[in-house]
C-alpha cells in the first residue's frame, strides 16, 4: 500500500489563509441583480441593512478580490483550522482505482461541520454593529449549530429555527444548540404570523428551508437589536467559506499535486464554493481545465432539474428576490436525512457558473449516497455526514471511471462534516428500511408555478 505522504494539515498556522476570496472580482459573466421583493427594483448593500449586519451587506455586493479576515475572527479560526487534506489511500485500494483521492475535512470543530467558517463572521459583524441578539433557520442543523457556538463566543442570544422534519430526525443536534445557549424552536412553529398561517393550511407540515428562513425573518425584522444570519446562498457566506478551498491550494502545493476534478455537495452552494471557488480563479485564467461538480439529492434536484430565473429565497416571500436555479419557492422537499441539501432555489452565484457551463452538477438517490457513505466510512474510518456523502458518491464514481480508463486523475472532494448525529439514518440504511424519494414532472410545476413574474428587460 502506499504510504509515503501522510496524513496530516500539511500546513502550519501561520499560513492561514489572512483573506477571503471573493470570486465576484474574477467572474466572467455579470450577475443578475438582487430585487427588492415588493417593487422588484434592484437592490444596494443599505437595502439589506435591516436584515442584515452593514459589514456583511457591503460584502454580499463587493467586488474587491481579496477581504481582509479580522483579527477577532481569525483568534478563533486558528482553534481548528487548518483543517487536514487527507490523501484516502484506503478508500483507493478499495477501490483498485488509479486515482488519486484527496478529501479537505471540515468536521473537526463543534459544529462538526464547515458552517463555522462562516457563522464566527457572521456573528462577530453583527455584534460590531450593536446587535444582540440573531436569527437563523438550519436545515439538518449544521448551520444552526454552528452560529449558536458562533453567537455564544460574542456572547450573543440565538433563536433557531429548525426544518421540523429535521428536529424530529435529529434530536441531538438540538440539544447542542441547546448547550451553547440557542433557542431552537420546530418550524413551522405558532410563534410567528407565517407559522401559523402555514400550520392552519397544513398542521402536519414537515417544513421546508423556505418556511424556515421566513420564520426567522419575520422574527429578526420584529424584534429589538436583531438581525437575521444565512447559512449559504448569500454571495458572502460562500466568500467565508473559501478558507477551506484556499487552504486545499497551499496544501496540495506543499505535496506537488493539483486537482484533475473537485467535488463538493450542493444544497444552497456555501460547501461548493468553498471548495472550488479558489480553484476556479486558475480556470477562468485558462491555468487549468478542472472540473468543478456539485452534487444534489435526487429529491431535491435544483440544480438538474430547476428553472434559472428569479425567485424569492424563502417561502413567506419576504426576502430579496435572486435569480438562480429554483423549484419554486413553494416547494416543500421530501423529508430526506440530508437535510441540510434540501432548499429550493441554489446560489446565484453556482447557478451563473452553472448556466454558463463553468461547472457541472448531477443528482442522486439517498439509498447510493449511503452506499458510498458507509465505504467511505469503512475505509477511512470517519463517518461522514449524509450531505458530504453526496460528495463521496461523485468521488467513487470519478475513480472507477479512472479504474476503467486507466487515468491516474487526481480527485479532491469536500468532507463537509461528520455524519455522528446523523445515526438513524445511517440505521435505517443498515436495516433496509432507507427510501429513494421520487420527484416527478408534476411536482415541478407546481413549484415553478410560485415564480415572480419579473420583466428582466426592464433591467438591463
Amino acid at each position: 500500500m502506499q504510504n509515503n505522504i501522510p496524513n496530516k494539515t500539511f500546513l502550519e498556522e501561520s499560513e492561514l489563509p489572512r483573506h477571503w476570496y471573493n470570486i465576484q472580482a474574477d467572474l466572467p459573466m455579470e450577475l443578475a441583480p438582487m430585487l427588492n421583493p415588493q417593487t422588484f427594483a434592484p437592490l444596494e448593500a443599505k437595502d439589506l441593512y435591516p436584515i442584515l449586519a452593514p459589514g456583511l451587506a457591503q460584502q454580499e455586493f463587493s467586488k474587491e478580490r481579496y477581504i481582509e479576515i479580522p483579527e477577532e475572527v481569525m483568534e478563533i479560526y486558528r482553534s481548528y483550522r487548518p483543517s487536514p487534506l487527507v490523501r484516502a489511500y484506503k478508500l483507493e485500494q478499495a477501490l483498485g482505482t488509479p486515482a488519486h483521492i484527496y478529501y479537505k475535512y471540515e468536521g473537526n470543530n463543534p459544529s462538526g461541520s464547515h458552517k463555522l467558517n462562516s457563522a464566527i463572521p457572521q456573528a462577530y459583524y453583527n455584534k460590531r454593529a450593536g446587535m444582540t441578539r440573531l436569527t437563523t433557520e438550519t436545515g439538518g442543523g449544521q448551520w444552526g449549530t454552528a452560529l449558536a457556538v458562533a453567537t455564544k463566543h460574542f456572547d450573543m442570544d440565538c433563536v433557531v429555527y429548525m426544518v421540523r422534519v429535521s428536529y424530529e430526525q435529529k434530536p441531538y443536534r438540538r440539544m447542542i444548540m441547546e448547550t451553547y445557549g440557542a433557542s431552537v424552536v420546530p418550524s413551522p412553529s405558532d410563534t410567528t404570523e407565517a407559522g401559523r398561517a402555514i400550520l392552519e393550511k397544513d398542521p402536519q407540515s414537515t417544513g421546508s428551508l423556505g418556511i424556515a428562513i421566513t420564520e426567522a425573518v419575520e422574527d429578526a425584522v420584529s424584534s429589538q437589536n436583531t438581525r437575521y444570519s444565512l447559512g449559504s446562498v448569500l454571495n458572502h457566506v460562500a466568500m467565508h467559506q473559501t478558507v477551506i478551498g484556499q487552504e486545499a491550494m497551499l496544501q496540495m502545493e506543499k505535496i506537488g499535486a493539483y486537482p484533475d476534478i473537485v467535488i463538493g455537495c450542493c444544497g444552497g452552494g456555501s460547501n461548493f464554493a468553498g471548495i472550488a471557488f479558489p480553484f476556479m480563479k486558475d480556470k477562468f485564467s485558462g491555468k487549468s481545465s478542472t472540473r468543478f461538480v456539485a452534487v444534489e439529492p435526487s429529491a431535491c434536484p435544483t440544480l438538474t432539474r430547476g428553472k434559472f430565473a428569479y425567485d424569492y429565497a424563502d417561502t413567506g416571500h419576504v426576502t430579496p428576490i435572486s435569480k438562480m436555479y429554483t423549484l419554486g419557492s413553494g416547494f416543500v422537499p421530501a423529508g430526506i436525512h440530508s437535510g441540510g441539501l434540501r432548499y429550493h432555489g441554489e446560489s446565484p452565484i453556482v447557478s451563473a457558473l452553472y448556466h454558463d457551463g463553468w461547472i457541472e452538477a448531477v443528482s442522486k438517490d439517498q439509498s447510493e449516497v449511503f452506499q458510498a457513505a458507509v465505504t467511505f466510512a469503512q475505509s477511512e474510518i470517519i463517518l461522514p455526514a449524509p450531505e458530504s456523502a453526496h460528495a463521496i458518491s461523485q468521488a467513487i464514481a470519478e475513480a472507477l471511471r479512472c479504474k476503467e480508463t486507466g487515468e491516474e486523475k487526481t480527485i479532491l472532494f469536500c468532507l463537509s462534516g461528520n455524519g455522528y448525529l446523523d445515526l438513524s439514518a445511517y440505521d435505517a440504511y443498515n436495516h433496509d428500511r432507507l427510501v429513494d424519494v421520487p420527484y416527478d414532472e408534476q411536482m415541478l410545476r407546481q413549484g415553478l408555478a410560485t415564480l415572480p413574474q419579473v420583466d428582466e428587460s426592464k433591467l438591463k
